[in-house]
């Protein structure tokens, strides 16, 4: 078993950027008597890569898991059969985020845990342990001269150890491992889905650029690059990463940031490096490392390696499997389901990250904002419940949160707040009304209690909240113009809201009762301080605070649609473009199909002229971006703008899951047969089965083929459209095809 003794480093010295340090092999192993399996237990502070006599097992690319290790330590296991005789155990021990220089910009460089890499193993065989890491391992230097999370990793296949990792190596020349502080995080196993590679893309183009050659792989995604070259001993490759060009160029200032050690930091961030052996054809992919990119620029190579064979793209992505999809006639909307889900899915390493460049934190608000969207796609529920129990344990004692998870103590003094906060109450939210999960809310609940009431403590003498970050990436860039007061007190609402849902579904009716409470006390102090009446038009005067405002009943429903009349106006003064933040974005499209503009959230979406998702396919996006701006962009592969997923599915297709929220089998089927489009078709896994929804215009008439399983039932109420019996409402089971006609007025 694992335990604190048992683990081992190769070395006190920890890499920097200064002074790298290799990462290590460790070879540990015994003499079989029974060829009966064994369970091999790995924890690493690091990443790891495992064989076992030779083979490499290792679950999934940066293995176990990506966290603070002051707070967890992970662990997999694995069941192998050993043969007879001498059997051996073998590692890779890279940084991960035990150590990562390339932090810097977050203090991830300075965190309280950082050190040296350290792990333990643990082999047994029924009920006895034959081998254990703090008895008989021995560490020697490796081909990676050195690797970073975030910057890149760097091979000399010079140094490379034939046969390390088999029993038949004479280990007596290595180093016996060193002992290592026990760490102070809890051991969990890694009960997530492991990081694979989803596919390989071959490059598009191959031109000269500078001192290289630049390959273009069509899109943006993340993953790293297989390397197969031909060369000489010690001839030293160079891969750079980037989403875009400049100036026929990478664009390395947007896949990092101009601070105070930029001069340093481009010349070697996303960089991964080969030096070759000189023995054929050698091939090489990096360990310990990803990137997000598109293109790729290689130096040191000649004109005549220069191939399409030189580099292969591997996607990897964490192991999500489809649960929905959506496409219809308009071509712009169908790529951008394909964009969003492949935003989703390349910003998704063991947890949801921002960016798969930039940053590659886990940013509280861009997981809460796509949460919704990524479970109707697809299953990251395990990984959520994982990631979930690192944000409670990342809490502070006064309840407060960081904008990053895992963080070294970065985020609590700026990047976060209640929007970004939303992250501790979303996705146990969303995860209960599409999956039914409640074990995520028990295991929450404390943490959510502590962080209403430490809210509590923040507000103003108005009973108003302005503590965190608001509208992020407004339209145009600049400051926000909603005010953070309106959207920071209007989201501390919706999580008491949202709050005393979770607490009734788990039956904890004295939090319940607290979470209600606090709601009704921040919609009395927003409507008594942040509306006008009778104009009913929120502070900032603007399409973010009208559409929050209505998306999270502020106005009474006497007053909503003199409310939403005030939002048309401010929409069709900007010729029906979007001008809002991601707080708005994510609501705007959702409000005005619940007042019958479902046409009008089509054409802001799909529009080519800026400012539109549009807009970004007509400049040649493969990923949604972080922002909306003429011609600047910060970052090409961001997610938190990927609720149209969700819209789509929702409203053209007119799947309602749980709308109740407490009753998983209710489903609501409202398709929107938009006049753009003439047909439209997709599908949602709920728990219980397949929902599949497609429709074809036919003339002035609609086609619509529902199919469901047998034993669950729908309402299904097409939007201006009756049965051919003249009815609006019919409750069907099974698959059926239904001929629609237009409901006259």
């Amino acid at each position: 078993m694992i335990r604190n003794e048992s683990f081992i480093r190769a070395t006190v010295e920890y890499n920097t950027f200064e002074a790298p340090v290799p990462a290590y092999y460790f070879r540990g192993g015994w003499t079989a008597e029974s060829q009966s399996p064994v369970t091999i237990r790995v924890a690493a502070c690091g990443f790891y890569d495992l064989f076992f006599n030779g083979e490499r097992i290792t679950r999934g690319l940066l293995s176990p898991y990506i966290s603070n290790p002051d707070h967890y330590v992970y662990y997999d296991e694995y069941t192998v059969t050993p043969r007879a005789g001498k059997n051996v155990v073998g590692l890779l021990l890279g940084n991960g985020f035990q150590n990562n220089p390339g932090g810097h910009i977050w203090e991830f460089d300075r965190a309280s845990f950082r050190s040296a890499p350290c792990l333990a193993v643990s082999v047994t065989q029924g009920d006895s342990e034959v081998l254990n890491s703090a008895s008989g391992f021995r560490v020697a230097p490796s081909a990676i001269r050195a690797d970073d999370y975030r910057f890149g990793e760097v091979y000399d296949a010079n140094f490379a150890i034939d046969g390390w990792n088999l029993p038949e190596l004479d280990d007596s020349a290595w180093a016996p491992a060193l002992p290592a502080p026990a760490p102070k995080g809890i051991l969990r196993p890694a009960d997530v889905a492991p990081i694979v590679k989803e596919c390989e893309l071959r490059p598009v183009s191959i031109v000269p650029c500078g001192d290289g050659y630049l390959y273009d792989f069509g899109q943006s995604n993340a993953g790293v690059c297989r390397l197969r070259i031909q060369g000489t001993k010690g001839q030293r490759v160079e891969l750079r990463h980037a989403d875009s060009l400049s100036g026929g160029d990478l664009n390395l200032a947007q896949v990092w940031f101009v601070r105070e050690h930029w001069e340093r930091d481009r010349e070697i961030v996303h960089r991964d490096v080969y030096v070759c052996r000189g023995e054929g054809v050698e091939e090489y992919q990096p360990t310990f490392t990803y990137h997000g990119f598109r293109y790729v620029k290689v130096t040191g190579i000649t004109p005549a390696q220069a191939t399409p064979d030189l580099l292969t793209y591997l996607v990897y992505h964490t192991d999500l499997h489809p649960r929905g999809d959506f496409l219809c006639s308009d071509p712009i909307a169908s790529q951008l389901q394909v964009m969003t889900r492949r935003s989703i899915l390349s910003n998704f390493h063991h947890y949801p990250t921002d960016c798969p460049q930039r940053e590659k934190n886990g940013w509280t608000a861009d997981a809460a904002l796509t949460s919704e969207a990524a479970l109707m796609n697809f299953d990251p529920e395990r990984n959520y419940r994982e990631w979930m129990r690192n944000i409670c344990k990342a809490q502070k004692e006064n309840g407060s949160l960081p904008g990053i998870v895992p963080t070294g103590g970065w985020g609590f003094d700026w990047g976060n707040g209640p929007a970004w906060d939303s992250v501790l109450i979303y996705l146990p939210y969303y995860s209960y009304r599409y999956r039914g999960e409640t074990a995520v809310i028990r295991e929450s609940a404390p943490s959510i209690s502590a962080y209403l009431r430490y809210l509590r403590t923040r507000v103003d003498e108005k009973g108003l909240l302005s503590i965190g970050l608001g509208d992020w990436c407004p339209v145009g860039g600049g400051k926000p113009k909603a005010p953070l007061i309106l959207t920071d007190s209007i989201m501390a609402l919706d999580l008491c809201t949202k709050s005393a849902e979770l607490f009734h579904a788990i039956g904890n009716e004295a939090e319940e009762s607290f979470a209600r409470a606090e709601a009704k006390a921040y919609r009395a102090a927003i409507r008594a301080n942040l509306v006008e009446f009778p104009s009913l038009r929120a502070v900032g005067n603007c399409q973010s605070s009208q559409a929050i405002c209505l998306y999270y009943g502020v106005f009474d429903p006497a007053e909503e649609l003199q409310a939403f009349d005030v939002l048309l106006e401010m929409v069709h003064a900007c010729d029906d473009h979007m001008d809002v933040g991601v707080l708005g974005g994510r609501v705007l499209f959702h409000v005005l199909s619940r007042f019958g503009q479902s046409e009008l959230a089509f054409r802001m979406i799909t529009r080519l002229d800026y400012p539109s998702y549009g807009n970004w396919i007509a400049r040649g996006a493969t990923t949604l971006w972080e922002n909306f701006h003429p011609t600047g962009v910060n970052s090409q592969n961001h997610h938190f703008w990927g609720d149209i997923s969700a819209w789509f599915m929702q409203w053209i297709l007119g799947i309602r899951l749980n709308p109740t929220l407490h009753d998983l089998s209710n489903l609501i089927l409202a398709p929107v047969f938009l006049s753009s489009l003439t047909f439209a078709q997709g599908y949602h896994d709920a728990p219980w089965g397949r929902i599949s929804v497609a429709w074809v215009r036919k003339g002035e008439d609609i086609l619509l083929t529902v199919d469901l399983p047998e034993d669950h039932s729908a309402s299904l109420c097409p939007e201006g459209y009756v049965f051919e019996d003249g009815s609006t409402q019919r409750t069907v089971s099974g698959k059926h095809q239904f001929l629609l006609h237009p409901k006259k007025n």
